[in-house]
């Protein structure tokens, strides 16, 4: 019997740097693929469905290593908000890299990425929210992996920002 998940997973990270500098890491598909790992191919703009494709990040040589396996692993995300400095969002189809599986019926769950200025630094919060409407056969696999996933991109970024400062 399949393990039931939460609904959402939410991590943090506090950033060095200014809002500006970390809201251009986020609002930005080249910038945010250089540390995510992805190569897009447009903008974020708001509405936009755009295609990934996965690509080593260049904020972590080892990271880097982990992510060769799924390189050229496609991927479709739907840009929700942006609200500039503080608010991003998108869709997804979580943990979609079944070669030859088409996910396109699936429902997808939201990634939410905010801002808040701190008097050292800026937060930023990622949640994915909407597992629970995921497929009952894939629904805790697709968890466990982003859940994981999301604590590597908040050390991600973090790098990518201390590493370009």
């Amino acid at each position: 019997m399949p393990v039931d998940v939460a609904d959402r997973i939410e991590k943090n990270v506090l950033l060095h740097v200014s809002l500006e500098r970390a809201w251009n890491a986020l609002a930005d598909a080249k910038t945010y693929g250089e540390w995510f790992g992805v190569a897009f191919d447009g903008p974020f703009v708001a509405g936009a469905r755009l295609h990934g494709t996965i690509v080593p990040t260049k904020a972590d040589l080892e990271v880097a290593k982990l992510q060769e396996p799924y390189v050229g692993t496609s991927f479709d995300i739907t840009v929700d908000r942006i609200e500039p400095p503080h608010l991003f969002s998108f869709r997804w189809h979580p943990y979609a890299v079944e070669p030859g599986v088409d996910y396109s019926d699936e429902p997808t769950t939201l990634i939410r990425f905010t801002l808040e200025q701190k008097a050292d630094g800026v937060l930023l919060t990622v949640t994915e929210s909407g597992f629970k409407r995921i497929p009952l056969d894939r629904r805790a696999k697709a968890f466990t992996a982003n859940e994981s996933g999301w604590m590597m991109q908040m050390t991600l970024i973090e790098k990518y920002l201390a590493r370009s400062a």
